[in-house]
This record gives C-alpha cells, structure tokens and sequence, in this order.
C-alpha cells in the first residue's frame, strides 16, 4: 500500500513523505504509483523550477520513498502559494484515495 503522510505544524504543511508500492499492479505499470509521483514531482517542479525555492526533495528508490519538505522562512506570498500547492495536493491525492481505498491511505500527521 502507498502511504501519504501530510506532516503538519498547526495548519501548515511542512512535509509530505510517500512511500510504499500500492500493489495495484507491477512496478512501471502502477496507475496508483505513477499518479502519486506525478503528482508530487508536480507540486515540486512549480516549487523549486518555477517559484525557485529550495524545497527539499529525498527520494530512496529502492523503499520506494519520496519526502518533499519546505523550507524555512519563506515571505507570505509564496508560503500562501505552497500551502495552495500542498494542499491542493492533498485533496486530490484523498480523492485518489477515496476511489481505490485499498491501495492508497493519507493522512495528516
């Protein structure tokens, strides 16, 4: 199963850590999978690319495991812009979860 966790500090996303294999079907053939590192790399491409913060990114292939955690002390308008992302993330990724319960969990830690 792949595991979501949305680590919080009061209503503020500073973490996401992913990991696990769904299960849904092979690795590389994982609708489940693929959609949640689509997803992740999204969130963190428009981050670090895009809004050019330095969002960290730890990815350990062989668990599989990827955590995105924000930096620190960023200026109101893009802590504004990464908690939409993040939590855009969030509602999607529980949407995904609500269709396919058995292989995908998320929650707020």
């Amino acid at each position: 199963m792949t595991t979501v966790k949305f680590h919080m500090e009061g209503a503020r996303i500073v973490s996401v850590d992913v990991s696990g294999h769904s299960g849904w079907a092979e690795e590389g053939a994982d609708l489940i999978c693929n959609t949640v590192v689509s997803a992740v790399q999204l969130v963190e491409c428009t981050i670090n690319d895009v809004l050019g913060l330095a969002a960290a990114v730890k990815v350990e292939p062989e668990v599989p495991r990827i955590v995105l955690h924000l930096p620190g002390g960023l200026s109101p308008e893009d802590e504004h812009t990464c908690q939409n992302l993040l939590t855009g993330m969030m509602v999607y990724l529980t949407g995904l979860r609500q269709t396919y319960p058995d292989y995908i969990t998320v929650m707020e830690v």
